[in-house]
């Protein structure tokens, strides 16, 4: 007797009709129909009455069904461990930032290691990264932007908000006048210098035309190109910066740094998980998967 039949046969039975078994087995409903059908003959007997509500089982439906349905279920199970061992025998390739990498992405991943998984990860800007995906040189890459249209065959998935604050030492804290701020905070912070990730500001500068429609007129004290060091820097009190709360969070529950400007509305940043368009290897899957699931448990970085 094909195995088949007495799946779609079990789906049927445990689902109550024959569209709702169709649709869990990704097959049509008429070719659910036929399956059943050919069972039927072979059986030579029905198994299902059919109605407005629904198929309805039969004396002998309920019997098949308490003899195979354990059997069954165990079957996949069994094959869905075998499948789950098998991803974790691959290897991923990754891409992202460097200081989500070491604040996040690895702490949710390191545990599949265990079991066998290989990670290959490339830290890096997010462009250059999605460049490297989209000619097959990575597997994934966690992205601060979505990928831009000539980027052809990449598929993009909100993955988690970074939100952003705005953070100095006590000590800068207290040169800043709380009446001022609230009036004219550009001018209120005007005296403090930045540390910056880059020459453009990309981080300061959005958080500055978002929250007080201006440019930041602040001397810059450090650029350095690692957000970790932009922190190490600020606690040092070299300057004021705008940080991912995920980095800065520890510092502020410290009380080595404070949120200088509380704004109304958060300043966030969805970050994509960005893969080829198709079909998936298990271990891309799996990888994905724990990410996704990880994230639920975050809310915004």
């Amino acid at each position: 007797m094909d195995l088949d039949l007495l799946v779609t046969f079990l789906e049927i039975y445990r689902r109550g009709s024959l569209t709702a078994a169709a649709t869990a087995r990704g097959i049509s409903q008429p070719a659910v129909s036929g399956q059943l059908a050919r069972l039927e003959e072979q059986l030579g007997e029905a198994l299902f009455t059919r109605s407005r509500n629904g198929a309805h089982p039969t004396a002998r439906a309920h019997e098949l069904a308490r003899r195979i349905g354990p059997h069954l279920d165990g079957l996949r199970h069994t094959l869905a461990e075998e499948a789950n061992e098998q991803a974790y025998q691959g290897t991923v390739r990754l891409g992202a930032a460097s200081e989500f990498t070491a604040a996040r992405l690895l702490p949710a991943l390191a545990p599949l290691t265990r079991r066998g998984l290989h990670l290959r990860i490339t830290l890096g800007l997010a462009e250059p990264l999605l460049a490297s995906l989209a000619d097959g040189e990575l597997d994934l890459v966690v992205s601060s932007v979505r990928p831009p249209a000539e980027l052809r065959g990449l598929a993009a998935t909100p993955y988690v908000d970074e939100e952003f604050v705005l953070v100095g030492t006590p000590t800068a804290a207290r040169s800043i006048d709380p009446q001022h701020l609230a009036e004219d905070p550009v001018a209120a912070l005007a005296h403090l210098p930045l540390v910056a990730y880059a020459e453009e500001l990309p981080i300061i500068r959005r958080y500055w035309r978002s929250e007080f429609n201006r440019r930041p007129p602040n001397p810059v004290s450090v650029l350095v190109p690692d957000l970790r060091a932009v922190l190490a820097a600020v606690i040092a009190d070299a300057g004021i910066s705008v940080l991912p709360r995920y980095l800065a969070e520890p510092a502020l529950n410290a009380g080595s740094l404070e949120q200088l400007h509380r704004p109304q509305v958060l300043p966030l940043n969805t970050l994509y998980l960005v893969t080829r368009s198709g079909s998936a290897p298990p271990a891309l899957q799996l990888v994905r998967r724990r990410l996704l699931d990880h994230a639920t448990t975050w809310g915004p970085l």
